[in-house]
């Protein structure tokens, strides 16, 4: 089986800043959510569990294996899309002159704008990576697999294997905390 989990509550979640790849850690109530995901899931039988090498979704994996003989592993595909320059910026959603807002309300018309924002396409071709290269060959051993990650990457992987098009990319938001079977 295949499982996905997006990380814990951040004071950007909070505050709706763009966090992207900007390594913003949980908060008390981020910790919380963890805490009480670990509680709800405990029995889920699980073999391994890869994360984002960012604080916020490793530190959610922490705590909701903690005391199970579960390997934590990272990959920097996981990372969350990144926004570049547009990262920190708040309510997006009530700024249609910043570039990032057609990434949330028309992905189909979406162009990453210079600066280091992430296309879809980058996103797509690293998250296709790591699902052939790592996911791919774990299942066909009957592996259980977590992946603990973030909106936008867990979507990409989330979308890719249910057959979603690109402008039903957002129509299934992962909140916090959160955990999908998918496979």
């Amino acid at each position: 089986m295949l499982y996905i989990m997006r990380h814990g509550q951040t004071d950007w979640n909070v505050r709706h800043k763009l966090q992207g790849s900007t390594d913003i850690p949980l908060n008390d109530e981020g910790r919380r959510m963890a805490e009480e995901s670990a509680v709800k899931y405990r029995d889920l039988p699980l073999d391994v569990c890869w994360c984002s090498p960012l604080v916020r979704a490793r530190e959610t994996a922490e705590i909701l294996l903690r005391g199970r003989n579960i390997p934590i592993r990272t990959d920097d595909r996981l990372r969350e899309m990144s926004f570049g320059q547009y990262e920190g910026t708040e309510n997006v959603f009530q700024k249609p002159e910043c570039p990032i807002w057609m990434l949330f309300k028309d992905p189909e018309k979406y162009t990453a704008p210079a600066g280091g924002a992430e296309s879809f396409e980058e996103l797509f071709d690293r998250t296709g990576a790591f699902l052939r290269e790592v996911i791919d060959p774990l299942m066909s051993q009957g592996k259980n697999v977590l992946i603990v990650g973030h909106g936008a990457m867990n979507l990409s992987i989330v979308n890719r294997i249910r057959g979603v098009p690109l402008q039903d990319f957002w129509k299934e938001p992962m909140q916090n905390c959160t955990m999908l079977r998918l496979i």
